[in-house]
């Protein structure tokens, strides 16, 4: 999959929505909860937490806010009940969805996310229907002047499980979710900033979407399942052309 950006489409996409509605701070709160909660409030021993807190920190979450929820999850706070679920379907014309979700309500949700894909041409599937087209990865995009040879460098003790080249020249270090951290240290440590990093679920091929009106039909489906409450991620394996983003914008 060297060359293809998975940065593009969807994810910026989904960022810069999530950020109009006002709901990327709860929805960040949540995951830094849970995954406290799960892995415990060190970010050296909790890998989930250490990418959760990075996350954070890149949407300008103060450190007090982020520690609050830590603090939350690891004390496993009274009333905080939330449980993660995922949801699998194919939207319009068979594109792959994945819908992760942090819920104290499972009945409430499934129904939720049920509504969502029928009422827009899809349909929910069950369990491992469409899972196994995803990865759960972790990805840093580096800049434009750094070469080959100094990423190598600058990871190889980190282990890396790849480093890919984009069309647009730049580069893209892909980690498993437990080395996430310590690649990114030895960057920083390097000298080399990402510009993005992110540890969520990434499709192994894509679905090329070139007709405006089915982009328009995938785009609907996934903007009203991303606009529920209790949904954290949406991932898709369209891949939409930029021609057809211009045509929507």
């Amino acid at each position: 999959m060297a060359g293809h950006s998975k940065w593009a489409n969807i994810k910026h996409r989904k960022a810069a929505q999530d950020a109009r509605r006002g709901k990327i701070f709860n929805k960040l709160i949540r995951e830094l909860s849970v995954a406290a909660r799960q892995g415990g409030g060190e970010l050296s021993d909790n890998p989930r937490l250490r990418a959760a807190v990075d996350k954070a920190l890149a949407n300008n979450m103060t450190k007090e806010t982020i520690q609050r929820a830590v603090d939350r999850g690891a004390g496993n706070a009274d009333g905080d009940a939330m449980e993660e679920c995922v949801y699998e379907g194919y939207g319009p014309e068979g594109v792959a969805v994945m819908v992760e979700c942090m819920t104290d309500n499972r009945n409430r949700t499934v129904s939720e996310v049920r509504h969502a894909f029928g009422k827009h041409g899809g349909n929910l599937g069950t369990t491992g229907s469409v899972a196994f087209m995803f990865h759960r990865q972790g990805r840093l995009l580096l800049p434009k002047e750094v070469t080959e040879e100094a990423a190598i460098e600058a990871t190889l003790e980190a282990e890396p499980e790849e480093i890919e080249a984009r069309d647009d020249g730049r580069l893209e270090v892909v980690t498993t979710p437990d080395s996430f951290g310590r690649v990114k240290d030895a960057l920083i440590e390097a000298g080399i900033e990402p510009e993005q990093s992110d540890v969520g679920l990434y499709p192994d091929s894509t679905t090329p979407v070139a007709d405006a009106e089915f982009a328009q039909r995938v785009l609907k489906l996934l903007d009203m399942l991303e606009d529920l409450d209790d949904v954290q991620n949406v991932t898709t394996n369209a891949e939409f052309a930029d021609h057809v983003l211009d045509q929507l914008d």
